[in-house]
């Protein structure tokens, strides 16, 4: 069976990864479809945040990458309409694959040449209609949808949502039928292992975040809720920072903590070293304000650290599954609350969130669902 030639466009692909979710998504798609998917990408020859081209990558112009796809890194010069035409243009795909919904080149201006046409497009809007996300510079992104609807750039266009919550976003941002595939987010293709034992003390707390200090991300909310915290905390933020401004915000926050919490920003982390820096820590905390997916929360789970996180991610009930705590963003005490019964906490009660964590985390890796959902959306 011939594989199915798929045109991908996204802003950020690897060696680059300070984008987070939707690179780590977009790899671990490859990775798991390889065999039956024959991946052609189209991406930018820099890092979030980036303004140089750091590793080197050779651009405008098509390489083979890891897995067997084939990656195209545009230059700034290397981008217009007339390129994008050409790309688009010079392949028999049976679907273009388009990752967000807010890049002029990686969907505004593919979504427009190919407007009208036969070819199969699948939007993946990467959470970006979920109700956090859209209350931030909401009236710019509602008139952005309307323009691109009232452009026919939408018409015939397939979505990709990752969970029932992201179908009914698209369902009331882009039209009640509008056609979705409801197909989760897959793992890093790694093997499982036991998780490593850590000690815990009570009254000492070991608290990790791996995500953009951002407000999207809810890292002042995270930093904040430390205030009435007694014992011995440190927690690791990891991640780049998106607006100055924000970051002084939480800087501030940060001057204002008792003496035995200590909040550290150490900048990204490369995806190779995330695993390490979960397992030295007690649990990952990240009450962001919407997550499509989580993959950090994921690689938690996967290696038996458990979450403190808010409702607003697929990752829920997990409590009942003593795997750390889902709380609703509404209730910021119910979050100090948590976090002083995490410091209190002995190594008896925290074994059993290991336990807990990592049941949950197996349980999706070893769930072939999601996979044979992925194949069957790309299939022609």
């Amino acid at each position: 069976m011939s594989k199915s030639q798929v045109l991908a466009f996204i802003d950020w692909y690897k060696p680059y990864f300070k984008a987070g979710g939707p690179v780590r998504s977009m790899v671990n798609l490859v990775e798991h479809l390889a065999p039956a998917v024959q991946f052609h990408i189209v991406t930018g020859d820099r890092d979030y945040t980036a303004t140089t081209n750091e590793t080197g990558v050779p651009t405008d112009r098509w390489i083979t990458a890891d897995a067997g796809e084939q990656v195209y890194h545009a230059s700034p010069g290397g981008r217009s309409i007339a390129v994008w035409r050409k790309l688009i243009r010079g392949g028999a795909w049976d679907v273009v694959y388009i990752n967000g919904l807010y890049s002029i080149w990686s969907t505004i201006v593919p979504l427009w040449i190919l407007r009208g046409g036969r070819v199969r497009r699948i939007v993946a809007v990467r959470g970006m209609l979920a109700k956090g996300p859209m209350r931030q510079s909401g009236l710019k992104k509602r008139l952005f949808l309307a323009a691109m609807k009232a452009l026919g750039c939408f018409k015939g266009v397939e979505f990709q949502a990752t969970n029932a919550e992201e179908v009914a976003d698209i369902k009331r941002w882009i039209g009640p039928h509008a056609p979705v595939h409801e197909v989760q987010n897959l793992a890093r293709k790694a093997p499982g292992q036991q998780p490593d034992p850590v000690q815990k003390r009570s009254g000492e707390l070991r608290l990790i975040s791996l995500a953009r200090v951002a407000e999207e991300k809810n890292t002042l909310f995270a930093i904040e809720r430390l205030q009435q915290v007694k014992g011995h905390v440190h927690f690791s933020l990891y991640g780049t920072i998106y607006d100055q401004d924000y970051y002084e915000r939480c800087q501030r926050a940060i001057a204002g903590l008792p003496a035995g919490v200590v909040v550290e920003w150490h900048g990204q982390l490369p995806n190779e070293q995330v695993a390490a820096a979960i397992r030295d820590a007690h649990f990952l905390y990240m009450p962001s304000v919407g997550e499509n997916f989580g993959h950090a929360m994921l690689e938690a789970l996967t290696v038996g650290r458990p979450l403190i996180i808010s409702d607003r991610t697929p990752w829920k009930e997990l409590p009942a599954a003593r795997a750390g705590w889902d709380l609703p963003l509404e209730d910021p005490a119910r979050f100090s609350a948590v976090l002083q019964q995490a410091v209190d906490m002995d190594q008896a009660a925290y074994d059993e969130l290991i336990g807990g964590a990592y049941a949950m985390g197996s349980r999706y890796l070893n769930d072939p669902a999601p996979v044979e959902r992925s194949h069957r959306m790309f299939r022609p």
